[in-house]
């Protein structure tokens, strides 16, 4: 069976990021750490270099591809000593940027061209060739998981919607251009809301505070308050279709999840493997004693099948099948894969692995978010129960 992730082209792609994270961001993570961000100058980079387009189309700036190369992108970054944080911190129009795209598709399709080339203007191609960041803002103080119910309002004013509400643990949030941000429009439920497309610039938003975070520290996060905050009504992307299109996207980001999850996962085993071979207790090498060889035959085990699974899953999606309880169990089995390689490879480095600095102590902490992001893992194994009918 061939694998899509496997093909000459993709293979270029993997040696293209791994090298670039090398030589650009792995020698920067502990500086971007320290200062809490990736530094602004560094996306034009990215950019340059080919990484923030990748599986966008040309047509709108970026260049070409689909989810496998992005996924691809992510893999390679992770197996080459870049973080979960960096791949949040620098990638985070992955979660924000479909939305607009989608709206300019549907405008261009329905005529609308002059709404579509505002925003693929103002907001697409800047954030593809990295002059801009952006941010999707969904989640709310008191919410957490429950989308459908969220209070963030706007109401419609002449030609402009007044949005009022707030938001909090919003990746990129402090350092956005513009936020995507789901707000409620007409009545309750999930047919209520829309996304919108807000400036960070305009009056009323505020960016209440940044959040200290147990990891993920070069990828800043934030709370966000909109006072009265007045929005050309061509920001509003698709009226009432706001959860479906956050729905639509689900699958992608999960993926992502799983493959931050498992990649991080190989990059522990093979940090853990090197050190296992090199360090010496009692006279001999650790990789000497069967406890530690079974610990990373295990370690290799859980990436490995993670990675097979979500491969498998993420083909799927690329071909235009519906695989949503797929995506929910990828996930959790890259992030299983990614949790109990990160621990014992912590385990494995013993005081060194706890060391503040340490590749593995980082992991450690950045690996725990990937449950609960992206729907946490009690949500998504009852939606999965849903999905297959249990």
């Amino acid at each position: 069976m061939n694998d899509p992730f496997e093909s000459t082209e993709r293979r270029a792609l993997a040696e293209s990021v791994a090298a670039f994270t090398r030589a650009r961001i792995a020698p920067a993570v502990d500086d971007w750490e320290r200062r809490g961000e990736i530094p602004r100058a560094f996306h034009a980079e990215a950019a340059e270099a080919g990484l923030l387009g990748i599986g966008y189309p040309a047509e709108l700036g970026g260049q070409g591809g689909d989810a496998i190369d992005q996924l691809v992108v992510t893999e390679s970054l992770l197996s080459a000593g870049g973080t979960g944080g960096v791949v949040a911190g620098l990638f985070t129009h992955g979660i924000a940027l479909p939305h607009v795209i989608d709206e300019v598709d549907r405008r261009r399709t329905q005529g609308e061209d002059s709404g579509a080339e505002r925003l693929d203007e103002r907001y697409v191609r800047p954030v593809l060739l990295g002059r801009k960041i952006c941010a999707l803002a969904v989640t709310e103080p008191d919410g957490g998981s429950d989308v459908a119910n969220l209070r963030t309002s706007g109401r419609i004013d002449g030609d402009t919607l007044v949005v009022n509400g707030s938001k909090t643990y919003i990746t990129s949030g402090s350092r956005a251009d513009f936020v995507v941000a789901a707000v409620r429009t007409d009545g309750p439920g999930a047919a209520g809301i829309s996304l919108v497309v807000v400036d960070t610039d305009t009056p009323g938003f505020t960016v209440t505070r940044r959040l200290e975070k147990m990891g993920w520290h070069c990828s800043d996060t934030a709370e966000l308050a909109f006072r009265d905050v007045a929005v050309p009504v061509g920001n509003i992307l698709g009226a009432g279709s706001g959860f479906a299109s956050l729905a639509r996207h689900f699958v992608t980001e999960r993926l992502s999840l799983a493959v931050t999850g498992y990649a991080t996962g190989q990059r522990c085993l093979d940090l853990a493997a090197g050190w296992s071979k090199q360090r010496t207790t009692f006279g001999r090498a650790l990789a000497q004693r069967q406890t530690v060889r079974h610990t990373l035959v295990e370690m290799h085990r859980q990436v490995d099948v993670a990675r097979r699974y979500t491969r498998w899953v993420a083909a799927r999606h690329a071909a235009g099948e519906q695989v949503a309880a797929e995506a929910v169990l990828a996930k959790q089995t890259g992030i299983n894969a990614g949790e109990y390689a990160a621990d014992r490879a912590v385990q494995l480095f013993g005081g060194a692995g706890y060391m503040r600095g340490t590749e593995v102590e980082r992991h450690y902490r950045d690996v725990r978010i990937l449950g609960i992001g992206g729907g946490a893992t009690e949500v998504m194994t009852d939606l999965a129960a849903r999905l297959l009918d249990y």
